[in-house]
């Protein structure tokens, strides 16, 4: 077959294959038309998805007719200065995106510059049908009508009404997200589904689109360094979703989908997110026009950094700085299924009455079991005669009921069932402290803490797991953390891979206080622990580690490697579930949380606390 020219119109077509693969493409096009045009205002209207109808109104600087005309012309552009490309500063710049629309679409533009008259201008598929004067206000209308409506082939590869709409929301959220200096308003099939003020705040601009949570539940990101600076906003680790699209990643304005950015995002939340979990965020990073590339896909969705260690590492560190900042924070909405379990009982059947100052619920003195004499009612009813107690509150643990205890008309009366211990001095004052005070633990598990502005319920497990994770780190950081020589070495059995790969790490271990030696093909030998696991299960230990170097030992980096053994040492070297903490235990647990980074979240990105404020409390009594 001979070399032939491609027919112009089959040119512009297969360039609109490149730029235009949806409705989205092509909304995002013309949006990012109206913002570099400096407009403040930007109307969209969709049409079963865009499929029937895209127009985008803005209030922007407007074009005269001669350039309405060149605008339609491929390769034709007003937003590069010179011939330098890499001194690119708008969204768009390759002038191809109006007549490759233009191409597989009717196409009407209307626009009038300020001082000006308006002017109109008709293309169907790539045939000028018409042009002349048109009534309107300052700024420029376009409207794209039946896209690829004469190309069945593509159009019949288009998802349906609803799915093209959700891609074009996502397009809208994002660039609205870049510039919340202007007003967007959004309509679909004649119904308005998103109006965004001008002028907002960054902060606040992203929380109304992502989450209206996320204000109360977000860490502020800023860092400048070598002239790039990052900024944004970023959720709590316990303030996740379980996909990663949530990711809002923006360079220089644009809004970019690159795997650089994204893999150092996941990098600065690896130890703070459990590896099913995503979190949310909008980072924008500025870069000189220099040091990035923006003109290496067609849709301008993807960039190049002339310097990516840097980019990454500042991305990292910023991340990681705003959540150290974060301290003992964690993202606090009580769980809507949990909280509508508490449900009014339906009313008891009624009983005998009881005599005033009787009742059964009272009948139980402490220390007195069996039947209750006299003599034991007469102490119930004399306060002096109490068991001596400091006005302070009294905190109650989980323990096994006693049973029942007959009354003296034969009645059963209810026996607490938890123990009481006897708090010989008063305790803090709850103003003083974030987390409150500890009043109690629960299940053996949940330490039950009052403060100022409501309930604390602490997972001792989880919480302690990061205290011990962030002790470990602090240690790297120092001299090292200190090892417990074993009295008797422990010899684990493991497979030769597991033990190969634990003795390329004996170095990296030793330096978390864990000494190992190789014993045998098939076996390691344990001489030492880190101290401040105390006498934890050294062989479950090693066994833990070599399934997790197994699984992430070459994907990544030394740091991120030490991470992963920390955190696997932290969760073995915790407080356990099930174990019964004194007073001073559960406060002294407390007041660590409030002075230790990431506290907030366990290693694997659970909540360590949530809190029931007052009101939530008065809710759940119908005082509210």
């Amino acid at each position: 077959m001979s070399i032939r020219r491609l027919p112009e119109h089959l040119i512009n077509r297969i360039a609109a294959g490149e730029v235009v693969e949806r409705p989205a493409s092509a909304l995002k096009e013309l949006v990012e038309n109206a913002i570099d045009a400096g407009a403040e205002r930007i109307t969209i209207r969709l049409a079963s998805g865009g499929l029937d109808r895209i127009e985008v109104i803005d209030d922007g600087c407007g074009m005269v007719p001669d350039e309405m005309a060149l605008a339609l012309e491929r390769h034709a552009t007003s937003k590069l200065p010179d011939e330098r490309i890499e001194a690119v500063e708008t969204l768009g710049f390759r002038g191809e995106a109006l007549p490759s629309i233009a191409s597989v679409a009717r196409l009407t533009m209307e626009s009038r510059v300020r001082g000006g008259d308006g002017w109109r201008r008709v293309v169907d598929n790539g045939r000028v049908e018409g042009e002349g004067p048109h009534a309107m206000p300052p700024g420029t209308s376009i409207r794209v009508e039946n896209l690829f409506g004469r190309v069945p082939a593509r159009r019949k590869f288009l998802r349906s009404p609803r799915s093209e709409y959700a891609a074009a929301l996502d397009v809208v959220r994002r660039l609205a997200m870049a510039h919340p200096e202007i007003a967007f308003t959004l309509e679909h099939d004649g119904r308005r589904t998103l109006g965004l003020q001008g002028g907002e705040g960054r902060e606040e601009r992203v929380a109304a689109l992502i989450d209206r949570a996320l204000a109360d539940n977000h860490v502020i990101v800023s860092l400048e360094r070598e002239g790039l600076r990052l900024a944004g906003v970023a959720s709590l680790p316990t303030f996740n979703r379980g996909v990663a699209d949530h990711f809002y990643l923006f360079v220089n304005g644009r809004p970019v989908r690159d795997r650089l950015l994204v893999g150092a995002v996941r990098a600065a939340y690896a130890d703070l997110l459990a590896r099913d979990r995503h979190p949310v965020l909008a980072l924008f990073l500025e870069v000189p026009p220099g040091e990035v590339d923006v003109n290496v896909h067609p849709a301008k969705t993807e960039v190049r950094f002339r310097d990516p260690a840097l980019v990454r590492g500042m991305l990292v560190n910023g991340l990681r700085r705003a959540l150290d900042d974060a301290g003992f924070r964690s993202a606090q909405r009580p769980d809507a299924a949990s909280m509508g379990a508490w449900r009014t009982e339906p009313m008891a059947p009624p009983i005998s009455p009881t005599p005033i100052g009787r009742t059964p619920i009272f009948d139980f003195v402490p220390g007195v079991q069996g039947n209750v004499d006299g003599e034991a009612r007469a102490g119930l009813s004399n306060p002096a005669a109490w068991p001596a107690v400091s006005d302070a509150t009294r905190t109650f643990h989980s323990a096994p009921a006693a049973g029942p205890i007959a009354s003296a008309e034969g009645m059963p009366s209810l026996v607490p069932a938890a123990r009481a211990e006897v708090a010989y001095q008063a305790p803090p004052e709850v103003a003083h402290f974030p987390l409150g005070v500890a009043r109690g633990q629960v299940a053996k598990t949940y330490i039950v803490a009052e403060a100022e502005d409501g309930l604390v319920i602490v997972d001792q497990h989880a919480a302690h797991e990061r205290l011990v994770l962030e002790r470990m780190r602090r240690g790297l950081d120092g001299a090292g953390v200190a090892s417990q020589a074993l009295l008797l070495p422990v010899v684990v059995e493991l497979d030769e891979p597991a033990c190969d790969r634990l003795e390329t790490r004996i170095g990296e271990l030793r330096e978390f206080g864990l000494e190992l030696e190789r014993f045998g093909p098939s076996a390691m030998l344990v001489r030492a622990t880190p101290a401040l696991l105390g006498n934890g299960d050294a062989e479950g230990l090693v066994r833990d580690l070599a399934d997790d170097l197994a699984e992430a030992d070459e994907a990544l980096s030394l740091k991120e490697r030490l991470d992963h053994v920390a955190a696997t040492m932290a969760c073995h070297g915790s407080v356990r579930a099930g174990r019964v903490l004194s007073v001073a235990e559960m406060n002294a647990l407390l007041r660590e949380m409030e002075v230790t980074p990431h506290s907030g979240q366990c290693n694997h990105g659970r909540p360590t606390w949530v809190k029931l404020a007052h009101g939530d409390i008065e809710k759940l009594f119908g005082r509210k």
